[in-house]
């Protein structure tokens, strides 16, 4: 499979893959998660720490996923939605760090995208020319908000 970015808003993509599950709701598979990871503090001048403030903190970081694939999954495609929202530096045993939670595609776009929490990014996961027929398909229906029966390569 080759990865490549995709040039839409995330936050347009999940509002229509939320309206489009409402309409066909078997038409996607979706799965959203969350996980905080703890990272060393990085050195920076501003911070101007010592060396034994820097070991009793750490810098805390939720990584929000959602993975959106067709129900066939001979279509050959998977998006990928990724959230960064640091917290910045936080007192060592005190974060969430490494507890995954699942969420539902609407918690995902009401925590992170509504709330425009972090640096989102939409990335995508195509297998053969047909895969990147089908994306682009998907694309496009996605930018012109078409949905149901309307949508290409779809009898109307």
């Amino acid at each position: 499979m080759e990865n490549y970015p995709i040039d839409l808003e995330p936050r347009q993509i999940v509002r229509w893959i939320i309206a489009e599950s409402q309409i066909a709701p078997h038409e996607f598979k979706a799965t959203a998660r969350r996980e905080v990871e703890t990272r060393a503090l990085p050195t920076r001048k501003e911070l101007r720490l010592g060396d034994e403030e820097r070991d009793d903190l750490s810098e805390t970081a939720t990584i929000a996923t959602l993975e959106i694939a067709p129900a066939q999954a001979t279509e050959g495609w998977r998006l990928k939605i990724t959230v960064e929202d640091e917290l910045g530096p936080q007192p060592l045993g005190r974060s969430a760090a490494g507890q995954e939670r699942e969420m539902d595609v609407a918690a995902f776009y009401d925590s992170f995208l509504r709330q425009d929490r972090g640096l989102a990014v939409a990335a995508a996961d195509v297998e053969g020319p047909e895969g990147e027929a089908h994306l682009a398909r998907l694309l496009e229906d996605i930018e012109t908000n078409r949905h149901g029966a309307s949508r290409a390569g779809k009898p109307a």
